[in-house]
Parts: C-alpha cells; sequence; structure tokens
C-alpha cells in the first residue's frame, strides 16, 4: 500500500476557489476514482440486498465492487509476485475472494471497499505531501516582459531613424535564458533568478528568505523567481536559468529526497517479505489443522480468511515513511532542504555538533567597527574614510566592499581615484585627488610619519579579534580602520538550542586566526574553539569525536567546510552564501539565512522518529490483538477489516500530522527549549 511521491510539471497559478482545486486533485487520482466507484457499486448492492431484491439485482453489482475495487491492488500483486515479492495487496485481494468462495459476498465486497479506500486515503495524503511542496511551483509566473534591443521601427515606437530602443515582447518563464533582460513592472513577481540592473523597488521575498518585511532593491541587488515586486519598477538580468532556480531546486531536491528510504524502512520491508511468507504458512494452518480436528470446511476458512487480514502489516509498512516524508516536506517549505530520507532520519540521532565560523555563525560579509584618524594627519575620521573609500572603490576584494559600504552608509564623497593598483595580501594604492593614497596591512607600513602609532592601533585591534587596515597619504599613515565580520542575530539562540538538544555545546572549527575565533565563540557561548585549521584538520576533527562515539553535525557554507561536510554523520550547508562543492556536499542546505532553522529541524526530525516508534507500537497492538481475538475466540471478518484497515489508516494519517504548519512551530519552540506551542 506503499506510495511515493510523483513528478510533475511547474503549476500554473493557484486557483482562487482552493477547496474546489482540492476537490479536483483529489478526484484526478485514480485510487480516489475506482474507490468511489467501488463504494457506489456496493451501497446501491447492499440496499437492495437488505430490500429483498432477488439475487440476479444485486449479485453482478457485488462483482463489480470486487472488480472496481480490487483489480489494481491485485494486478499490482500479481506482478509483484512474478518478481518473486509477496505483497500484502495481493493478500487482502485473495482473502475477499476467499470470504465470497464460501458465500461470505458481502463481507468480502467490504473488505474490497475498505481496503480500495484505506488506499485512496493514503494517495491523497501522499499527494498532499508532494503538493505542499511542488505548490512553491505556483509563485513564479507563466509568463515575463522580456527587453530587447531593436530600432525604432521594429518596435513601432516614435524615435529616430535607427534609434535603439527597448522593445517588449511576452514570453513563457520557461523559455527564458542567462542574459535576458527582464521588465518587472510593480505589483509582478519576478520570473527568474537573476540581478537588478535598473530601476528601485521593494520585493516581497518572504517565500524564499523568509524575511517578514520587503526589502529594498537597486542595481546590483539579487532577486529571486516567484518574490513580488512592490510599488516601482525594476530590470533585472537573469542570471540563472529557470530550471535552476532556487524555487526549482527546492522542489527537486525534495522529490529526490521522497524517493528515498530511510534504514529503518528499508529493515521493516526486509522483515515484511519474511513476515508475510511466515503469515501465509500460518493462514495455511489456522485452516487445516482444524478441519483435520473435524471443523466444518465453512467456519474452518471463513476464520482463516480472517486471520489473513488481521495479521496482514500495512500498518507497520505505513509507520515509518508518511512522518519521515511529511517532515521533508515541512522542511522544504521552511527553506531547509533534506536531500533524503535517510538524512531525515539522521538528523535526529546527532549528539554533538561542529560550527564553522565565517558565513555560518557570521553573515560572511565584513563590515567597518572603527575608524581612526592619527594625530598630525590633518584629517578626520570621514576624512580618513573617504580617501580609503576613493582608493578601495577599483577593488573587488571583500575588505574594500566594506570599506566603500562604510563611505556610503555615512553618505561621503568620494573622489574619483586613478593610477589604480592592487597587490595581493598587501593591500592597493591609488591617486586620489592628486596625492598617492594607500590602504594595506599593518604590516606594509613599518617606517614614516606615525607608523609606530599606526602599528600601535591596529594591534590593539587586531588582539580583540578585528582586522585592521592602515590609511598613508604620500608615504604618512593618515588612519586606521577596523574590519570585522557581523554574527549573525541568532547565533547565540542557536547554539543554545543545539546544546540543549544534544547535551552537549557545539565545538567551533574555523580556519580563522585564534584571537577572531576566541572573541567570536565567548559572544555565542561556545568553549571548544579549534582555529587556524587547515580542511583537513578540520575532517580529523570530526573522525576524532566520531570514532568517540559520537554523531556529529557539521554546519558550515565554505570550499574549506566541503571535506568536514563530506566525513560528519550529517552535514548541513548554509545555502545563501555556500559555495557550490558545499552546497553538494552536504546532505541538507538551509536555503534561508536563518542558523535557527539548523536546531529546529534536528528538533522536527526527533518529532518524526517519535511518531515512527508511536506507529510501530499502534500497528503491533492492533495486529496482536485482533490476531489473537480470531486464534481464541470469533472474530467477525466485517470487525477484522475494520480493525485492520482502521489501524491502516490511522498510522498513515498519524505520521501525516508533521505536514501541518504547527509541526515546525513546536518544533522551533522545542528547539528554543520553550513550552506551550502550538501543535
Amino acid at each position: 500500500m506503499a506510495s511515493t511521491l510523483t513528478t510533475r510539471a511547474p503549476a500554473a497559478p493557484a486557483a482562487e476557489n482552493a477547496p474546489a482545486a482540492r476537490r479536483t486533485r483529489v478526484l484526478a487520482l485514480p485510487e480516489a476514482r475506482w474507490a468511489l466507484a467501488a463504494l457506489v457499486l456496493f451501497l446501491v448492492a447492499l440496499a437492495l440486498d437488505l430490500l429483498g431484491a432477488p439475487g440476479w439485482m444485486w449479485g453482478p453489482l457485488y462483482a463489480a465492487t470486487y472488480v472496481t475495487g480490487g483489480w489494481e491492488p491485485g494486478w499490482a500483486g500479481l506482478r509483484a509476485l512474478k518478481e518473486r515479492t509477496l505483497d500484502v495487496d495481493l493478500l487482502m485481494v485473495v482473502a475477499a475472494l476467499g470470504a465470497a468462495a464460501i458465500g461470505q459476498v458481502l463481507d468480502g465486497a467490504l473488505l474490497i471497499v475498505i481496503f480500495a479506500t484505506s488506499g485512496a486515503l493514503e494517495a491523497v495524503a501522499t499527494a498532499r505531501t508532494a503538493d505542499s511542496v511542488r505548490g512553491l511551483l505556483d509563485l513564479a509566473p507563466p509568463t515575463a516582459t522580456r527587453l530587447r534591443n531593436g530600432s525604432a521601427g521594429e518596435a513601432g515606437e516614435t524615435g529616430a531613424a535607427g534609434e535603439a530602443v527597448e522593445a517588449e515582447e511576452t514570453v513563457a518563464t520557461g523559455e527564458l535564458a542567462v542574459g535576458d533582460l527582464l521588465l518587472i513592472r510593480p505589483g509582478e513577481r519576478v520570473g527568474a533568478d537573476g540581478r537588478v540592473v535598473g530601476g528601485a523597488s521593494e520585493v516581497d521575498q518572504a517565500t524564499i528568505t523568509g524575511e517578514p518585511l520587503p526589502v529594498a532593491k537597486t542595481a546590483g541587488d539579487e532577486v529571486f523567481a516567484g518574490t513580488l515586486n512592490g510599488t516601482g519598477a525594476l530590470r533585472v538580468r537573469v542570471e540563472r536559468d529557470p530550471s535552476d532556480s532556487v524555487i526549482a531546486r527546492i522542489v527537486r531536491m525534495v522529490e529526490d529526497a521522497s524517493e528515498t528510504k530511510a534504514p529503518t524502512q528499508l529493515f521493516i520491508e526486509k522483515v515484511e517479505q519474511r513476515y508475510s511468507i511466515g503469515m501465509v504458512a500460518a493462514t495455511l494452518a489456522v485452516f487445516l489443522v482444524p478441519l483435520a480436528l473435524g471443523a466444518d470446511l465453512t467456519g474452518a476458512l471463513l476464520r482463516a480468511m480472517t486471520f489473513m487480514i488481521v495479521a496482514s502489516p500495512c500498518a507497520v509498512v505505513l509507520a515509518t515513511m508518511p512522518p519521515l516524508l511529511a517532515t521533508i516536506a515541512t522542511a522544504g517549505r521552511h527553506g531547509v532542504l533534506v536531500k533524503s530520507a535517510v538524512v531525515m532520519e539522521r538528523l535526529g540521532q546527532i549528539d554533538a555538533v561542529a560550527l564553522d565560523k565565517t558565513g555560518t555563525l557570521t553573515e560572511g560579509t565584513p563590515y567597518v567597527t572603527d575608524v581612526r584618524a592619527l594625530d598630525g594627519s590633518g584629517l578626520d575620521e570621514n576624512g580618513v574614510l573617504a580617501l580609503a573609500a576613493a582608493a578601495e572603490h577599483p577593488s573587488e576584494h571583500p575588505l574594500a566592499r566594506a570599506v566603500v559600504a562604510a563611505a556610503r552608509a555615512r553618505g561621503l564623497r568620494t573622489p574619483a581615484a586613478g593610477e589604480f593598483a592592487a597587490t595581493p595580501g598587501v593591500g592597493v594604492t591609488a591617486t586620489v585627488d592628486g596625492a598617492r593614497v594607500a590602504v594595506g596591512a599593518p604590516a606594509s607600513v613599518v617606517t614614516g610619519p606615525r607608523a609606530a602609532e599606526a602599528a600601535e592601533v591596529a594591534a590593539g585591534w587586531e588582539a580583540g579579534g578585528r582586522t585592521a587596515v592602515v590609511v598613508t597619504v604620500d608615504g604618512a599613515a593618515a588612519g586606521v580602520l577596523a574590519i570585522a565580520d557581523r554574527l549573525r542575530p541568532d547565533a547565540a539562540a542557536t547554539v543554545a538550542a543545539l546544546t540543549e538538544l544534544t547535551g552537549a555545546a557545539p565545538a567551533l572549527l574555523t580556519g580563522d586566526n585564534p584571537r577572531a575565533a576566541a572573541r567570536l565563540a565567548a559572544e555565542v557561548g561556545i568553549t571548544d574553539v579549534r582555529a587556524g585549521l587547515l580542511p583537513e584538520e578540520k575532517v580529523a576533527a570530526v573522525r576524532e569525536a566520531e570514532a568517540a562515539g559520537r554523531r556529529v553535525l557539521v554546519v558550515g557554507d565554505g570550499v574549506n567546510d566541503a571535506p568536514a561536510l563530506a566525513a560528519a554523520h550529517t552535514g548541513v550547508a548554509m545555502g545563501r552564501a555556500g559555495s557550490d562543492l558545499a552546497l553538494e556536499t552536504a546532505d541538507a542546505v538551509v536555503v534561508r539565512d536563518e542558523l535557527a532553522a539548523v536546531p529546529t529541524v534536528v528538533a522536527l526530525s526527533r518529532r518524526a522518529r517519535a511518531l515512527v516508534v508511536q506507529n510501530l507500537v499502534i500497528a503491533a497492538v492492533c495486529i496482536t490483538g485482533l490476531v489473537l481475538w480470531d486464534l481464541v475466540g470469533t472474530l467477525p471478518l466485517p470487525l477484522g477489516v475494520l480493525g485492520h484497515e482502521g489501524s491502516t489508516v490511522l498510522v498513515g494519517l498519524n505520521g501525516l500530522r508533521l505536514l501541518r504548519e504547527a509541526a515546525w512551530r513546536r518544533a522551533s519552540a522545542e528547539a528554543a527549549g520553550t513550552t506551550g506551542a502550538a501543535g
């Protein structure tokens, strides 16, 4: 009775009448249509039977019930039997036919109807799991406005002969290519992942990043497919093929994950085959032993058929995958891509965590924390920063971008620079307003006026874990800038949550210098700090912990983190700033820039594991109770059918509770150590 999620083409925008749309999707499922047909035929036949109509009226209707409700699982069971696999679906159909053979036509038809209804409910629930994630595709608009260059005549607009203008054309978003220029009008959704090249607006991108407020977008900013533009018009250059957009990758990765099976499920399926064979043997014994002792044929066969039904492991088969698949879908909706059911199960097993620093605990974007103008330089802080920004403006180095951003934030004028030159590991030089300005490491300024003072200031800031750069004008030190990486707002809370979940504080594994690592670790509450590590040394630290019996979760984002992500029990990559290698190597990816999602998904995985255990207990109690009733007493066939199929449906729906929005909120509250969460 197990189902898998199936892929589908990107959907059109969701219909306004959501309940009607859901009904349409339900009726589109073949399992639902056959189950409905079987139910209608059964009810009509039952009514005629109870009203005393002749057998030729209700008999064919019962037969049609067997065919409509039983042909699909029967055919699937025969195909499995051809591959030497005993399917419980086939056993259910055989039991129904056996009941009919001894005159229990109504009871057999009831079994078929309930069995078909159970399968339909499972298919609907599984489809809902898939739709909850793939519904993200509905956010992407079906068409986009593409701009192309042409003459005024081609565009049909007024202009000088041969004048180049931008002509608009409406195209399907699936036809967009990297490099295309799009016009995003106010109130429209962005058609593809790209970068703003013109215009200014605010974009609601909560569906991708989780940010509650619209984000201001100007030239150079990235935008995502499916996000909603505000009141301004934007020109966007497409940077990713529509099939590789953030939304498409979320859907693809979750669908791939749904096709995997967790170790618990694989174990259950392995046991199921042996159990099913043993159950068939036991059914024959339940039939033949009483028959040999003088029982009547009908009673012995009826008891055997009832035994086959109630002993079937349908509920056990459904105990594992619905909770895990529901958890994968829920995590995907909240920006955490779990690549397989195996990973989802492993996340709940971790008991140690190792965190990277830059880009993981920090935002990975340096910013200027302090500016010091040296005495006698003739400049104030703004003057030093303006000269430094002018010299750094042509550079693409992260520290240069931090200096330029700080000058812009203060509204400073940055003169145009000439004769720019950059020396890797040293700094940059440029001519600004006729003066030769250099911005570089303190080690590059060892002589000249105020060099000693600059070195002293720089040493003090570096001792505090910040990076210092010295600004010189015509060879004389004029000022010093302090630059640091910004700590994520949720870093300390995440560390506390992971400590609560695992019972041990996370370790910090970083290639950064020990002083910067120690400063950050003190801010977030980490005591196990290992700094200055090469990638292979990070791997060694992970393997050392796992050799001691720990199941380590590594969280990172850079190329240097990829080996440790691969070596760990489970690896999670920060997706927005993560390197391609880290994203490919990790077992799960946090698409949104929310470090707090890591402990939440761990707590959610543990809830899924708890539901799996709960489901197995429910299945075992129901099967054991019904089997004992049948062997010791007299279990009516209809009651056996209801008990068996009812437990199967209960187990499936119990696992799918994790699809609810409240499941994520409750996991988040559990990770944070709070109580009283909804769900």
